[in-house]
């Protein structure tokens, strides 16, 4: 059982939580324009990493709101839970140490992300 620490409401048991998959994809500029291969390969190839792996998390047992989480897949230890829009904490194969990652900055009322995710 993990023990997960919400950015807004503190730690967590892990049920109260849903996983949201990878962290920090970019989201084509013009999808209308990509093809098929392309547009498939944004909405369901991602890394899978073993090891330090980037993940979005969602609280749906409390406040809704969506983080990220820096997670080690091998050993499930959790290293950094961090806001949707912030630098990820520590270093990643997904994500190059100190670049911000891509995702919006969160809407300071449903820490969503600007992108209306709140269930």
């Amino acid at each position: 059982m993990l023990f997960i620490d919400c950015p807004w409401c503190g730690p967590r048991d892990e049920v109260e939580f849903g996983y949201g998959a990878e962290a920090h994809i970019a989201r084509p500029a013009a999808p209308e324009t990509l093809p098929d291969e392309a547009w498939a390969d944004y909405l369901f190839m991602r890394k899978n990493t073993k090891g330090v792996y980037l993940e979005r998390w969602v609280h749906s047992h409390g406040c809704r709101r969506w983080f990220n989480m820096a997670r080690d897949t091998y050993s499930h230890e959790i290293l950094a839970v961090y806001r949707i829009g912030e630098t990820p904490p520590v270093e990643s194969p997904q994500v190059p140490a100190g670049e911000l990652g891509t995702n919006p900055p969160a809407s300071p009322e449903t820490g969503d992300g600007g992108n209306g995710e709140t269930s």
